[in-house]
C-alpha cells in the first residue's frame, strides 16, 4: 500500500485536499477488512475458550479415571503409636493389626586408630588394604567379599589418608575425630549389617596403626562398633535385616526400626479414607470448574445484551447438557448406592457440584459399595458401570481425535485460516485500489492545474484589454 509521503504533493495544482479525499475513500474500501479483523479476534477468543474447556475436561477425566481404577481404592495408611517403629504402606498392604517387637537395631562396623598429634601428622608409607565381608564367631575368621587397596606415600598425613580412603570406592568411609588426646582416623562401613563388616591390613613397614584383623591377632586399631543385623519379632515370628528398614516383610508394608523395645508395639493398617476423600472432593471441584467455564462462555446477558464467546455453540452446549445428564443418572453398580447424590455429591443451582462431608464420610465407611459406585466395570451392561468409568470414557471420547471438542477446535482453526487468507487477498486489492486512486487524482490534479493556469492567463488578458 502506498505511503502518505507519495501523495503529499497532490492537490498543489488543483487546490483540492486530495490526501483527505483518498483517505476517506480508502476508509470506505477498508470496511470489509475491518470486519474480517474483528471476526479474527472473535475466532481467536473462541479458540482460546475451547482450549480452556479441553484443559478443564482433561483434568476432570484424569480424576474420573483415578476413581475408576481399582488401585485407588486400595490405598492404606499405617501407624504404630510409637516412635520405635515407623510404618509406610502401599496398595498391596492388607488392613489389620500386627505385633512388632524390636530386639536389636542394625549397625555398621567402626574402628578408630590411636591418637596422632594432629590431622597433619604423617602416618608412614605403604599399602592399606580394605576388605569387606563377614566375621565368623568371636571374630576368629573372616569371609571376604571385596577388597580395595589404597597407596599411602611418605608425604601423606592423617587428613590425606582420610581423603584417599573416601576416594577409593571402598565400602567404607573415613573421618577424623579430634579430642583432648589428639586426632584419630575413624573408618566406618557405609552400610549396616553383619555382611558389611571389614578388616584392614598394611604392607610390611607400612602404617601399622591402621591395621585391624582380629582373626590374625592384629588389633592395632580399636573397634568401637560391631557390624550387626537388625532383629525383630512380628506376630511371634523372628525376622532379621541388614538395615533398619524391613521392606515387604509384610506385603505392601515397610517397617522402620528406630529403637529397641521391651514390649511389642501394635502396628495398625487401615484404608486411607482421608486420601480417598480428598480425591473425591477434587473430582467435584474439577466438575464445578468445568461447568462454570462452560456456563460463562455460553451465557447471554439480557441486561447488557452481550453474549459469551461460545454462546449458541452447539458442540459446547451439547457437552454441558450431556455432563448434567450423566451426573443425575443412576447406576446399578452398587447395591447400596444408585446415584452420586446418595454419597454426598449435590448439584447446586449454578450447575456446580458440592460435597456433603457427612454423607460422604458415611459412604466411606462402606468402602466396598462406594468403590463399586465409581469403579465397577461391565463388558455386557453399561448400566452396571461406575460413575468414574462413565465420565472417563465420555471425556476421552470427547477429547479424542474424532471427538466433539477436537473437531470443534479443528473447525475454528480452519475458519481462522480462511479469515486470514481473505485478509491477505483484501490487503492486496486495497493496495491496488489506493494506487489507482492516486494515479487518477494525480492526473486530475495535473489537468486542473493546467486549467487553472489557463484561467489565470485569460483573466489577466481581459483585465489588460479593459485598461486599453
Amino acid at each position: 500500500m502506498a505511503t502518505s509521503s507519495s501523495i503529499s504533493s497532490l492537490g498543489v495544482g488543483s487546490g483540492l485536499d486530495v490526501n483527505s479525499i483518498i483517505t476517506g475513500l480508502m476508509a470506505i474500501e477498508r470496511r470489509p477488512l475491518n470486519n474480517l479483523e474483528s471476526a479474527e479476534k472473535t475466532i481467536n477468543t473462541q479458540i482460546s475458550e475451547v482450549g480452556k474447556i479441553k484443559s478443564a475436561l482433561s483434568k476432570f477425566r484424569d480424576l474420573a479415571g483415578k476413581l475408576a481404577g481399582t488401585d485407588f481404592w486400595k490405598q492404606t495408611t499405617g501407624s504404630s503409636g510409637s516412635s520405635a517403629v515407623g510404618v509406610t504402606t502401599d496398595g498391596n498392604a492388607s488392613t489389620g493389626s500386627y505385633s512388632v517387637q524390636v530386639n536389636a537395631l542394625a549397625s555398621a562396623q567402626s574402628i578408630a586408630t590411636s591418637a596422632y598429634a594432629s590431622s597433619s601428622a604423617l602416618v608412614g608409607a605403604g599399602t592399606l588394604t580394605l576388605e569387606t565381608g563377614t566375621w565368623g564367631a568371636g571374630q576368629t575368621s573372616f569371609t571376604g567379599s571385596a577388597s580395595t587397596a589404597v597407596e599411602i606415600t611418605a608425604d601423606d598425613t592423617l587428613a590425606s589418608v582420610r581423603d584417599k580412603i573416601n576416594a577409593s570406592g571402598a565400602a567404607v568411609t573415613a573421618s577424623i575425630l579430634s579430642d583432648a588426646n589428639g586426632a584419630r582416623l575413624v573408618i566406618r562401613s557405609k552400610d549396616t549389617g553383619a555382611a558389611n563388616a571389614f578388616r584392614t591390613s598394611v604392607s610390611a613397614g607400612g602404617p601399622s596403626a591402621l591395621a585391624y584383623d582380629p582373626s590374625s591377632g592384629v588389633n592395632n586399631a580399636t573397634r568401637s562398633q560391631t557390624a550387626a543385623d537388625a532383629s525383630a519379632t512380628i506376630n511371634g515370628l523372628a525376622v532379621t535385616s541388614a538395615s533398619n528398614s524391613l521392606v515387604n516383610v509384610l506385603d505392601g508394608m515397610t517397617l522402620t526400626l528406630n529403637e529397641v523395645t521391651t514390649t511389642a508395639v501394635t502396628v495398625n493398617v487401615k484404608s486411607d479414607t482421608e486420601a480417598m476423600k480428598k480425591t473425591l472432593q477434587d473430582f467435584a471441584a474439577a466438575y464445578s470448574e468445568l461447568t462454570k467455564l462452560i456456563a460463562t462462555d455460553t451465557k447471554y446477558d439480557a441486561t447488557s445484551k452481550s453474549a459469551g464467546p461460545l454462546q449458541g455453540d452447539g458442540a459446547i452446549v451439547g457437552l454441558q447438557n450431556r455432563l448434567r445428564a450423566m451426573l443425575g443418572a443412576s447406576s446399578g453398580a452398587s447395591s447400596a448406592y444408585t446415584r452420586l447424590s446418595d454419597v454426598g455429591f449435590e448439584i447446586q443451582r449454578d450447575g456446580s457440584l458440592s460435597v456433603n462431608a457427612t454423607r460422604l464420610d458415611k459412604a466411606l465407611a462402606n468402602l466396598p459399595e462406594l468403590k463399586k459406585l465409581f469403579a465397577n466395570s461391565s463388558t455386557t451392561d453399561a448400566s452396571l458401570d461406575g460413575f468414574g468409568k462413565r465420565f472417563r470414557v465420555f471425556a476421552s471420547d470427547v477429547l479424542g481425535v474424532d471427538g466433539t471438542l477436537t473437531t470443534r477446535s479443528d473447525g475454528l482453526a480452519e475458519k481462522l485460516k480462511r479469515n486470514q487468507d481473505a485478509q491477505e487477498r483484501l490487503e492486496d486489492r486495497l493496495a491496488q485500489v489506493q494506487k489507482r486512486l492516486e494515479a487518477q487524482y494525480t492526473a486530475l490534479d495535473a489537468q486542473m492545474g493546467k486549467l487553472n493556469g489557463l484561467s489565470s492567463y485569460v483573466t489577466q488578458q481581459i483585465a489588460a484589454w479593459n485598461k486599453a
